[in-house]
């Protein structure tokens, strides 16, 4: 997808966008993935591709951890292909065999956010299934409470802030891109 004469970067590897639900990793990736010329993937896309079933669907049916497992597996298949932008659900870097994957293979992106930030943007959808609670938004406070040390793991972390467009936020991650240049290169 990338064209050395046109674009001016060089994707080595595979940005792996991490952080919780709300956090923009799909947005912000997909305007990455648009900025950098190359592919932009989602985990959670391809699962539920596989499976003819919603993320929904398949934890009702089939329970969180048979889910985490395709996402494993999916997770592997995607970091072995060509480098791109690649989105993960939101527990997808809790897992020690997902961080070791991404580690070795690409590198990891935590989107940084405040609950209040997350609050709004998920509180009108129905498709999260850790969040279909009493309380909601305790239940988000309390998983990003758990989350945050293991997100903070990851390689490099870009804060999200309510004030910042998509366009900004992907601008800020290629900046954090281009501190690694075994990740990100700029040719031109």
């Amino acid at each position: 997808m990338q064209d050395a004469a046109v674009l001016p970067f060089i994707l080595k590897k595979t940005v792996a966008m991490i952080g919780m639900m709300g956090a923009g990793k799909t947005a912000v990736g997909t305007a990455l993935a648009q900025n950098l010329g190359v592919a932009f993937l989602d985990s959670d896309t391809e699962i539920v591709a596989a499976a003819n079933q919603t993320i929904a669907e398949i934890f009702e049916r089939d329970g969180e951890a048979f889910f985490r497992d395709r996402e494993a597996q999916v997770i592997g298949r995607l970091l072995d292909g060509t480098p791109s932008i690649l989105s993960t659900g939101g527990g997808a870097f809790l897992r020690a065999e997902n961080r070791a994957m991404i580690g070795a293979k690409g590198v990891s992106v935590w989107l940084r956010a405040d609950i209040e930030l997350l609050w709004q943007r998920v509180k009108h959808r129905t498709t999260r299934p850790l969040l279909m609670t009493d309380d909601p938004r305790a239940t988000l406070a309390k998983i990003q409470t758990e989350r945050d040390p293991v997100y903070a793991l990851a390689d490099l972390a870009v804060d999200c802030d309510k004030s910042y467009s998509i366009e900004d936020m992907a601008e800020r991650v290629k900046q954090a891109l281009l501190t690694r240049p075994d990740v990100l290169e700029k040719i031109a």
